[in-house]
């Protein structure tokens, strides 16, 4: 469940990237309310689990770095605070892919803002529940490339309409 809480909002930008075209802007605007909102549910579901029962979980994916006496691993951490956060975030991002289908439907580039704000919240959720440093920092950067992609189509799309 905890894994499919960070792969949904990633498959949202992946779909509403890729395969814009195919599915069209509602069906872009559609696939990506639903998958955050099934984000959101799940986190909340995890909150409760990990506030309720008190039992912090930790995923560790595979071993990203390792040499004889520094190993990193690929791993995530959810506690109850990291939890929280990360339920907060989904919901506050679920609300503004809501907002963003009426706010920006006359926009000609639609299902790449949908992509770009989805990548933004998967970035948002590794940042959040990083085991270490380095998950952290992928996650940081991430949110780096997200906003600047998200600025400048907001930049572009403003000095087209002049």
């Amino acid at each position: 469940m905890y894994i499919t809480i960070l792969i949904l909002p990633l498959i949202s930008a992946i779909i509403s990237g890729l395969l814009g075209r195919k599915i069209g802007v509602t069906g872009s605007h559609l696939l990506s309310c639903i998958l955050l909102a099934l984000a959101a549910i799940l986190s909340i579901l995890g909150l409760l689990e990990v506030g309720v029962y008190g039992s912090p979980v930790n995923i560790q994916l595979f071993n990203w770095i390792d040499l004889e006496l520094f190993e990193v691993n690929w791993e995530f951490w959810f506690d109850s605070l990291t939890i929280s956060i990360l339920s907060t975030v989904l919901i506050v991002s679920t609300l503004v892919h809501i907002y963003s289908v009426e706010y920006i439907s006359g926009d000609p580039h639609n299902q790449r803002f949908f992509s770009y704000l989805s990548i933004f919240t998967f970035f948002i959720c590794i940042l959040v529940s990083g085991s270490n440093y380095l998950v952290i920092f992928v996650g940081w950067e991430g949110i780096g490339v997200a906003s600047f992609l998200l600025i400048n189509l907001t930049n572009c799309n403003l000095f087209s309409s002049s």
